[in-house]
């Protein structure tokens, strides 16, 4: 029956990712547990891909082999491995699998298998129920006889990518399971941070002058990283400049150096920031912190590839790619001449805005459970999990810090929890309680204080209209988050007709992408 039913998706004419998240999906229902989780390994962690019966942060988290026997003992196995309910290995889902109210939260029973594609280790399938006595050793020796099957989904995955690769003229983009792995540093699934992954995908193959626009926080570095990763240059150097870090008097030396004795100070000759990026690429964070008569070199710079170093009058050729950064409105810096309008011309041959985090929706819960399982690691908790209110606050807070104050928020309610008296060894929930100055945006007997909540009371039933239609609006923003907020995707997983979809949508009021 389980055969039948995976063999059935393998053969049938679906995109990679939703033929995956019915692997998962087939696998739960077969094997009547709480959560199926698809892992690919990225060096020495394993992330997860699809997912069905887990919290909805559980698609931002890494999780370290290092941190996790369970799923390091998994990856050094070619059999599938079934884990005793009393076993004393830490489990990486405790507190992580969606329970009923009151149910317990920690996993009792769990079994999982490493998956191979061409002989090399790709990731991990976990099963994984909160009842003891779930598995058995038949169901162990059951998801063992399906390896081949899921390998077999895994390599045609591969291989529909590398077709589209070589359809686009991707070359570089061979054998990377360019869908699965494009952004791996950045986390996100919204169509907001899709669509300038991909216009960031298309400008690397090109050496244009990228100009990353995006407020304080939204993580333009880490864009930039992932411009060069999938350039042509790749393989040369990527050099970092703070702009604004830059002393004005020791900012041209910094860039392009200087020669013996051309300052106070200068003992021997030195190349600059420009010249240590030859052959690969230059980021230029915060340039419009930049003094004016930097600013005519850099200028200098973008026109010739030439630099001069301070104190020569000789002059260096350099193949450098720039890319700059800012959150400030250089146009506005043009009118008031604080900023040089041919540098911004140069500089902004392709301008990259980068979406703040308050525009993307869900990524805010991968995001949180990236931040939380580092918090986890670095504290030492057993599991560190998020309140279903607590989720709906960092949804509704307006987060004008964007990611950086995300990762700082999270990270002060872990240590919040610790001095409150939270076990590390116990699940550790976080509840609005443990967000000092982000509780007040959430409504509701969680969100108030601990004396008022003790008195709060059952809240009156909502009309059933009202109720189906909250329901509706979770389940279709659940099939959005799993298929990348693609309406199509989305359509099979909840078996509508599309139309019917996006109608349904646009009345419950849902942005509708189409």
């Amino acid at each position: 029956m389980l055969h039948t039913t995976l063999i059935a998706d393998l053969v049938t004419d679906l995109p990679g990712p939703v033929r995956l998240q019915k692997l998962v999906t087939s696998l739960r229902h077969y094997f009547s547990c709480g959560a199926v989780v698809l892992l690919r390994k990225e060096e020495d962690s394993l992330r997860p891909i699809a997912q069905q019966g887990l919290v909805k942060d559980a698609l931002g988290r890494h999780f370290q082999l290092a941190q996790h026997p369970r799923l390091a003992m998994l990856c050094r196995s070619r059999e599938a491995i079934r884990f005793e309910p009393d076993s004393p290995l830490p489990d990486p889902y405790d507190g992580l699998i969606e329970a009923l109210p009151n149910q317990h939260l920690a996993v009792h029973d769990c079994m999982g298998m490493a998956l191979f594609v061409e002989g090399a280790l790709w990731g991990a399938v976990t099963l994984d129920a909160l009842e003891p006595g779930t598995f058995t050793e038949q169901h162990r020796i059951q998801l063992q006889s399906c390896a081949l099957v899921m390998e077999a989904m895994l390599r045609m995955t591969r291989l529909e990518q590398d077709n589209k690769a070589l359809r686009q003229g991707r070359q570089d983009d061979l054998q990377m399971e360019s869908k699965l792995q494009v952004g791996a540093d950045i986390i996100g699934q919204s169509e907001a941070i899709q669509s300038v992954l991909e216009e960031l995908r298309v400008v690397a193959q090109s050496d244009l002058p990228v100009l990353l626009l995006g407020d304080t926080g939204t993580g333009k570095e880490l864009f930039a990283r992932q411009l060069h990763a999938k350039s042509r240059r790749a393989h040369k150097p990527m050099v970092y400049v703070n702009c604004a870090a830059l002393p004005e008097s020791l900012a041209e030396s910094e860039l392009f150096g200087h020669s013996k004795g051309a300052f106070s100070g200068a003992a021997s000759e030195r190349q600059g920031r420009f010249e240590s990026a030859h052959g690969g690429t230059i980021f230029l964070d915060e340039v419009g912190e930049l003094p004016l008569s930097i600013q005519a070199k850099l200028l200098r710079v973008l026109q010739n590839g030439e630099v001069q170093r301070l104190g020569t009058d000789k002059v260096r050729h350099v193949d450098v790619r720039i890319v700059a950064a800012t959150n400030r409105k250089l146009q506005e810096q043009i009118k008031t001449k604080e900023f040089r309008a041919d540098l911004y011309h140069r500089l902004s041959v392709y301008p990259l805005h980068i979406p703040p985090l308050n525009q993307r929706g869900n990524d805010i819960l991968l995001l949180a459970g990236f931040f939380l399982e580092q918090n986890r690691t670095r504290l030492g908790f057993r599991s560190l999990r998020l309140s279903a209110s607590a989720e709906q606050m960092l949804l509704n807070y307006p987060w004008p810090g964007n990611v950086r104050e995300l990762e700082h928020v999270i990270s002060r309610a872990a240590i919040k929890a610790l001095s409150l008296g939270e076990v590390r060894t116990d699940i550790v929930t976080l509840t609005p309680d443990f967000f000092d100055g982000l509780n007040t945006q959430v409504q509701g007997p969680e969100a108030m204080p601990s004396p008022l909540r003790q008195q709060a009371v059952v809240p009156a039933l909502r009309p059933l209209r009202d109720a189906v239609e909250t329901t509706q609006r979770q389940l279709i923003q659940e099939a959005l988050l799993q298929t990348n907020q693609s309406w199509a995707q989305a359509a099979r997983i909840l078996q509508v007709d599309p139309s019917n979809l996006h109608k349904l949508a646009r009345r419950l009021g849902m942005k509708d992408s189409q």
